[in-house]
């Protein structure tokens, strides 16, 4: 029986790892998709922009 116990954690991880990806996978797309996109645009948007403003630098 220490066969099981060896072999359970890694069958757990694994069932585990698989039901993630598979949600993973699943959230994508759908009703969602272009409001999630929209979100990730601005973010895009305001990171460059904020990159690209000029700094004042105190003297």
């Amino acid at each position: 029986m220490d066969y099981v116990a060896a072999l359970l954690p890694p069958v757990v991880m694994a069932v585990a790892f698989t039901a993630l990806i598979v949600t993973m996978v699943k959230s994508q797309g759908g009703a969602n998709k272009s409001k999630e996109d929209a979100a990730a645009d601005a973010l895009l948007a305001r990171a460059e922009s904020a990159a690209q403003e000029p700094k004042a630098h105190g003297a």
